[in-house]
C-alpha cells in the first residue's frame, strides 16, 4: 500500500487527541519570560510536569501504527504483521527526540512538517537501522504526519499567538529603526526622484495628451482633440535589410506601436504628415500614464512600456542653440521643459542607466545636413553610455539614407498610407474628439450628421479618396467640412489651396522652426518652383524622375524666381523642397516622386494653363492619365479661357471617327465642367447637349461604353427621380460595372426602388464590391420583397449575419449545409435557392422553420426528395424542367413540385 493512502487513514479526530498528550497546557498570556520556553520544555514526558512515560509514548506510537495500517484487505498491509512492533519502536524514539529540541515553537512552525521530522530524525539517526524499506517508508510517512499536526497542536496553543505577535512586532520595531538609520545615513534622492517622476508623468500626459492640426485657422473646427479620442492605429512595414540582418522572421508589417515587440532601437520613416510625431505622442503619454489596462489590452506588443520614463526629444529643439547636442541632464532644459529646474540633480543620469528609459527622438530631418552627422555621433555615444532602454528615431524617408543606423542594430520601419478602413475610423474618431469638447447639444448633433455625410463624401469623391492617405490630409478635410457646416467645396481647388498653404508655408511657421538649411522661401515662389516640376513630370509621363533630372528643371526654372535664385543653386533649392515643402519624397535613392498625385495633377495643370498650353490639354483629354489635369485645368484658368477650352475638348470629341472615343470626350468636357469657378450658360448647355444623348443610358451596349470611362462616369449618372424603370435598370447596371466604393452612394439611392428587377440587380452584384461597405451602404436599407439576396463567397456569409434577417436568400456553390445552419439566421427564412448539388440529403433544412419554397438549380444527377418531407413548413419545391429526381413519391400531398424553364434558376 502507498504510505500516502496509509497516512490518510489517520483523520484529525484520531490523531489530535494522541498528540495533546506529548505536550503540558500552557496557562493565558504571551509566555513571555526571561529566557525563550523551548520545545523541549513543554514536552509531557519530561521534567517537572511529566504527565506521560516512556510507556504511554510507545501507546501512542502504537496507536498511530495500528490506525494506519487497520482494517485493511488481505495484501493491502504496507507491511507485515511481524514488522508492526519495529515501526512502533522506531517512531516513538523519534518522537521522544522532542525533548532534545532547541527551538520555540514559532519556530518550528516556520520550519514546517517536513523540516520538524528532518530535525527529530538528526538527534536520533539510528531509530529505523533495524527497518525494512517498506517498514521505513511507513515510518517516514507517519513522523510526516505526527509533525503536522504537532505544528497544528501548536497554532492552536493560548500562548502561541500571542507570542507570534509580538514576535512579528520586535521583528517589525528592528526593521523600521533600521531603516531609519539607513535613511539618516542615505540621501534621500530616491524619495526625490519618485516624487519627481510623477509630476513630470502628470506633465507628460497634459502637454501630448491633445492632438492639433497645424495651418488650419477654422472657426467651427476644433484646433486641438483629446489624444485618446483621436489616436488611430497604423501600419507600418519592416524594410527588406531589417527583415533580412534579423535571425528571426520578421512580419511584412505591424501596428506602429507595437514597433518595441521584441526590438529595442527602431529608425521609424514616414512622409509628411503620416503619423511619426503623434505616434510619438501616443508612446510618450501611454509610458506615463502607465495605464495597466492599455498596457494589458496590447498584450506582449505593448509589455515594453512597462516602468518606462519618456523623453520627447525634437531635434530642432536640440539643435536650436549653436554647439553641441546635449547630454542627458541637459535634455528637459534643452526642449525647454518646464520641469527642468525641478529634476533631482543626477535624476536622467539615473533613469538611463537603470535602463528605465525611452528616448524618442522625432524628426531628424529637422536639423541642416552638416548637422546630421553629428547627431548620428551624439546618438552612438548615448547608446554606448545607456544600454537597455528604448530609442526611437523617426525621418522622413529621403532625410537620411538606408541603414543608416544599422551599425546601431536599429530596425527600419516605414509608416504605411491609411487603408481604406483606416480613413472611416480616422472620420469617426476626428469627429467623436470634436463631440467631447463642446457641451452645445446642438453642435453635437451638428457633428453627427457632418460625420455621416462625410463618410459617403469620401466614398464618392475619388479625389478625396486619393487624398485621405494620412493623419494629416484626413484631419484637413475633417475640418474644412466642419468649417463648412456640412459641405465640402464642389471645387477640388479650394482643398488644395488649404493643404498646400499649410504645407508649403503655416505648417513650420506654427511650430515655431526655423528653416534648417538657411533657405528661406515664402509660399508663391515655392509653389512657381514645384508647379513647374509637376508639369514636367505630366509631360514625361512618368510617376517618378531622376534625381539629377528634377534638379535640371529647378535650374530652369530658378531665373524667373528671383528670390529662390538670390538663395542658392538648383541643388540647394531643390533639396529645400524635398525636405520642407511635404509635397515630394524620395521612395529609392535618386528617385523623386510627388507625395500625393492629386497634388501633382494640380500643380501640373496650374502650369499647363499658365504657360498657355491649352492647345496640348485638348489633344490629351481623352487619355486616362490626365484626367485630373483637365478638370483642374479647368478650375485654373480664367471664364473666357475655360469656356473655349471645354468648348474646344467637346467639339474634338464631335470630329472623333469612333462612337467610345467621341464619347470619352464629351464625357470629360462634362466632367470638368463643375470644377469651372464661372462659365457662361451657353458653354454649359452645348455641352450637356452632347452628354444628355449618353446619361442615363438607353441601351445596355451604352451602359457599358459609359462604364468604360471609368470612375468619371458615376459623377454624371443620376439618381433615380425622373427616370422610367428600364433607364434605372441601366442606370445601376452602368455603376455595377464601374464598380468600387465610389459607386455604393449612387447605388444606395436605388434601394427603395419600386421596380423589382432593379433592386434584384443590386441585390445580386454584392461580389463587385468590399463585402462589409456594399452590407452596409447598399443592402442594408435595399427593399427585400419579391428579391433574393445572392451569396457567393464565405465573407459574405458571414457578413450577412450582420444585416436585417432576411428572407429570400439565393446561395452559389463552394458552401456546406453546414457552413449555411451555422451562418444564416433561421427566424425570419422563407425563401431559399441552393444548388442541386449541395447535399445529397435535406434534413438540415428542418432547421429553418419558416421555409415554404426551395428552390434548387439544375445538376446532371439525380436529387432525392424524400427527406424534404419531414419539413414542417415546406410548401413549394421548384426545379429545372426534366430535372432528374428520387423520393418525390414520400413529398406528395404535402409539398408541391413545379417546374420552370431552365433560363429561369441558371445561376
Amino acid at each position: 500500500m502507498d504510505p500516502a493512502v496509509t497516512t490518510a487513514r489517520l483523520a484529525s479526530g484520531i490523531v489530535i487527541p494522541l498528540i495533546k498528550k506529548l505536550f503540558v497546557r500552557d496557562g493565558p498570556g504571551a509566555g513571555l519570560v526571561d529566557r525563550p520556553v523551548r520545545i523541549s520544555g513543554l514536552v509531557s514526558f519530561r521534567g517537572e510536569k511529566r504527565t506521560l512515560s516512556d510507556k504511554d509514548l510507545h501507546k501512542i506510537a502504537a496507536e498511530l501504527v495500528r490506525r494506519a495500517v487497520d482494517p485493511v484487505g488481505p495484501g493491502e498491509r504496507p507491511v507485515p504483521p511481524d514488522e508492526d512492533e519495529t515501526v512502533v519502536r522506531a517512531l516513538a524514539r523519534t518522537l521522544h527526540c522532542l525533548g532534545d529540541l532547541d527551538m520555540e515553537d514559532v519556530q518550528a512552525v516556520q520550519l514546517g512538517p517536513q523540516a520538524l521530522a528532518r530535525a527529530l530524525q538528526a538527534v536520533e539517526p539510528n531509530a529505523t537501522r533495524d527497518l525494512s524499506a517498506n517498514a521505513t517508508g511507513l515510518y517516514d510517512a507517519l513522523l510526516e504526519t505526527a509533525c503536522l499536526y504537532i505544528l497544528h497542536f501548536f497554532t492552536q496553543r493560548s500562548t502561541f499567538v500571542a507570542r507570534t505577535l509580538v514576535r512579528h512586532t520586535a521583528t517589525l520595531a528592528e526593521t523600521v529603526a533600521k531603516t531609519d538609520e539607513l535613511l539618516k545615513r542615505v540621501p534621500s534622492r530616491f524619495t526625490q526622484d519618485a516624487l519627481f517622476e510623477a509630476r513630470y508623468a502628470a506633465h507628460i500626459t497634459h502637454k501630448y495628451g491633445m492632438l492639433m492640426i497645424y495651418g488650419i485657422d477654422l472657426t467651427n473646427s476644433p484646433e486641438q482633440w483629446p489624444l485618446d479620442a483621436a489616436y488611430l492605429s497604423l501600419e507600418a512595414g519592416f524594410s527588406r535589410e531589417t527583415r533580412h540582418a534579423t535571425i528571426r522572421a520578421e512580419p511584412a508589417s505591424i501596428r506602429a506601436e507595437h514597433a518595441f515587440h521584441g526590438r529595442d532601437r527602431v529608425l521609424l520613416r514616414g512622409e509628411a504628415g503620416s503619423g511619426k510625431t503623434t505616434l510619438v505622442q501616443w508612446m510618450a503619454v501611454t509610458a506615463a500614464r502607465q495605464d495597466r489596462g492599455v498596457l494589458s489590452d496590447g498584450g506582449a506588443p505593448l509589455a515594453p512600456f512597462v516602468g518606462r520614463i519618456p523623453f520627447v526629444l525634437p531635434i530642432r529643439s536640440l539643435t536650436r542653440q549653436d554647439g553641441e547636442l546635449p547630454t542627458p541632464e541637459h535634455f528637459l532644459s534643452r526642449i525647454r521643459s518646464p520641469l527642468a529646474g525641478a529634476q533631482p540633480q543626477g535624476w536622467t543620469d539615473r533613469v538611463l542607466a537603470a535602463g528605465r528609459g525611452l528616448i524618442l527622438i522625432d524628426g531628424i530631418d529637422e536639423t541642416p545636413e552638416k548637422v546630421r552627422e553629428r547627431t548620428r555621433r551624439w546618438l552612438q555615444d548615448l547608446l554606448g553610455a545607456y544600454p537597455g532602454n528604448l530609442w526611437l528615431v523617426t525621418s522622413r524617408p529621403s532625410a537620411v539614407r538606408g541603414r543608416w543606423l544599422a551599425a546601431e542594430k536599429f530596425a527600419e520601419l516605414s509608416l504605411a498610407p491609411m487603408s481604406r478602413s483606416d480613413v472611416h475610423s480616422f472620420i469617426h474618431r476626428w469627429h467623436n474628439a470634436a463631440r467631447s469638447v463642446t457641451d452645445d447639444e446642438e453642435q453635437r448633433e451638428l457633428l453627427d450628421a457632418y460625420e455621416a455625410s462625410l463618410g459617403a463624401a469620401v466614398r464618392i469623391k475619388q479625389d478625396l479618396a486619393r487624398l485621405a492617405t494620412n493623419p494629416l490630409m484626413c484631419g484637413l478635410i475633417c475640418a474644412l467640412h466642419c468649417d463648412r457646416r456640412g459641405y465640402l467645396p464642389h471645387a477640388r481647388k479650394e482643398l488644395y489651396e488649404a493643404a498646400l498653404s499649410m504645407l508649403l508655408s503655416r505648417r513650420d511657421r506654427e511650430r515655431d522652426m526655423a528653416s534648417p538649411d538657411g533657405v528661406e522661401l515664402t509660399e508663391g515662389p515655392k509653389i512657381r518652383l514645384l508647379q513647374r516640376l509637376a508639369y514636367k513630370f505630366i509631360l514625361n509621363g512618368k510617376a517618378e524622375l531622376d534625381r539629377s533630372h528634377a534638379e535640371r528643371i529647378i535650374a530652369d526654372t530658378l531665373p524667373g524666381v528671383p528670390v529662390a535664385a538670390a538663395q542658392g543653386d538648383a541643388s540647394t533649392i531643390f533639396r529645400h523642397l524635398l525636405l520642407r515643402s511635404g509635397l515630394l519624397r524620395e521612395p529609392a535613392v535618386g528617385s523623386i516622386d510627388f507625395i500625393h498625385r492629386t497634388f501633382q495633377d494640380y500643380l501640373g495643370a496650374k502650369a499647363a494653363v499658365e504657360e498657355g498650353d491649352i492647345a496640348l490639354l485638348v489633344m490629351r483629354a481623352a487619355e486616362t492619365q490626365w484626367e485630373d489635369v483637365i478638370r483642374m485645368a479647368a478650375a485654373h484658368a480664367r471664364p473666357q479661357e475655360c469656356a473655349q477650352f471645354l468648348l474646344d475638348i467637346a467639339r474634338r470629341g464631335d470630329m472623333a471617327l469612333s462612337p467610345y472615343r467621341r464619347n470619352q470626350f464629351h464625357l470629360v468636357a462634362a466632367a470638368a465642367l463643375e470644377h469651372a469657378t464661372e462659365l457662361e450658360p451657353r458653354v454649359r448647355e452645348e455641352i450637356s447637349a452632347r452628354t444628355a444623348a449618353l446619361i442615363p443610358p438607353k441601351t445596355f451596349a451604352e451602359a457599358s461604353d459609359l462604364a468604360a470611362i471609368g470612375a468619371i462616369a458615376l459623377e454624371l449618372l443620376p439618381g433615380p427621380a425622373g427616370l422610367t424603370d428600364s433607364q434605372c435598370v441601366l442606370t445601376v447596371q452602368t455603376a455595377v460595372l464601374i464598380g468600387g466604393d465610389a459607386a455604393i452612394p449612387l447605388l444606395s439611392e436605388y434601394g427603395d426602388h419600386d421596380y423589382a428587377p432593379v433592386r434584384q440587380l443590386l441585390a445580386t452584384a454584392w461580389h463587385r464590391f468590399d463585402t462589409s461597405s456594399y452590407a452596409e451602404g447598399v443592402l442594408a436599407g435595399l427593399t427585400e420583397d419579391d428579391v433574393y439576396f445572392e451569396v457567393t463567397t464565405h465573407e459574405e456569409l458571414s457578413v450577412l449575419r450582420t444585416l436585417p434577417s432576411r428572407r429570400r436568400l439565393r446561395v452559389s456553390d463552394g458552401f456546406t449545409s453546414a457552413d449555411l445552419s451555422r451562418e444564416v439566421r433561421p427566424d425570419s427564412l422563407t425563401h431559399l435557392w441552393l444548388p442541386g448539388t449541395l447535399s445529397p440529403n435535406w434534413f438540415w433544412l428542418s432547421g429553418f422553420p419558416h421555409l415554404n419554397t426551395l428552390t434548387l438549380a439544375p445538376c446532371q444527377d439525380p436529387i432525392d426528395l424524400s427527406s424534404l418531407a419531414a419539413h414542417p413548413a415546406l410548401r413549394t419545391v421548384r426545379l429545372m424542367v426534366d430535372q432528374k429526381t428520387t423520393g418525390g413519391e414520400h413529398v406528395t400531398g404535402r409539398v408541391e413540385v413545379v417546374e420552370v424553364p431552365e433560363r429561369d434558376l441558371t445561376w
